[in-house]
């Protein structure tokens, strides 16, 4: 039987040998994920003997991340924001650079909550196209006094949805299709959204982990990566109470054309705001 220390090193060369870049992280998430165990348990106990069929396990494994498998797929989980998100082949992988809307709602959020003094309404909050729910039930598990809906074309990815959301305790609206189709006549107080926004033709050029097992229909926004956002922008207002939001994840070379579209649909003090390494990524304004 192997024992810790050599699967560790083992983990480490094959995944090394392929240049990733993330070796010395990824060998010991995959490990942890077999054993049940943390890392610092690995460090103590490098001479324990693993089971055959765990050793076998990890080789498995392992061997899909040389196939460029995402590691949050093969572990089932993503980190995002302060949580802990359940994700498969069914919904996007959380990304750092989606955190910034989430900040941003959760500041105007902050703002809105002061301003309900009477507590007669629940401030609404919409997130669609929600894939795995990260972005409005992080806002809920910030501020429980929310009313979350979620929204997603995707019956699998709704199912995804509704584990965080048990996973989390969380009471929510969940709907499936297309858009705004499922929302019959309800009105919201801020819409979040990260809808697909990858140009058609750029996404064969996208890193393997993206582009072979991510779902396309979750990141192709159409010729110019516009689609969904002309669709949203425009039906938004028909889903806004007076004075409501709207804020939107884009592409780095998006900016001025969302901004333009909102600026003819009539919203108001629109802001463009940046990623940590300073690209273009939200927009948001009210009616």
């Amino acid at each position: 039987m192997a024992t810790i220390k050599e699967l560790l090193a083992y983990g480490k060369a094959q995944l090394e040998q392929s240049g990733n870049e993330y070796a010395q992280y990824e060998r010991k998430v995959l490990l942890e994920e077999v054993l049940g165990c943390q890392y610092i348990y690995m460090l103590t106990h490098g001479d324990e003997h693993v089971p055959d069929e765990q050793a076998v396990r990890y080789k498995e494994l392992i061997g899909r991340r040389l196939e460029h498998y995402p590691l949050q797929y093969l572990i089932g989980t993503a980190h995002f924001m302060d949580y802990t998100f359940i994700v498969n082949e069914n919904v996007l992988i959380p990304r750092s650079d989606t955190e910034v809307l989430v900040e941003h709602a959760d500041e105007i959020l902050k703002s809105l909550l002061s301003k309900n003094d009477n507590h007669k309404e629940k401030i609404s909050v919409l997130d669609l196209c929600c894939g795995s729910g990260c972005i409005g039930i992080s806002l809920k598990l910030y501020h429980e006094k929310i009313a979350l809906f979620l929204s997603d074309f995707s019956k699998k990815a709704i199912e995804v949805t509704e584990k965080n959301l048990q996973k989390y305790a969380i009471d929510a609206s969940v709907f499936c299709g297309d858009l705004f189709a499922p929302l019959a006549d309800r009105r919201f107080h801020m819409i979040v959204s990260n809808p697909p926004y990858i140009e058609h033709n750029i996404i064969g050029t996208l890193m393997p982990e993206v582009r072979e097992y991510e779902p396309i229909k979750a990141l192709d926004g159409g010729e110019d990566g516009l689609d969904f956002y002309r669709r949203i922008i425009k039906e938004a207002s028909g889903y806004l109470n007076a004075g409501g939001y709207l804020m939107v994840e884009i592409g780095y070379n998006q900016g001025v054309s969302v901004v333009s579209l909102m600026e003819q649909a009539g919203f108001q003090e629109i802001q463009l705001k940046k990623d940590y390494a300073g690209l273009d990524r939200i927009v948001f304004g009210h009616l």
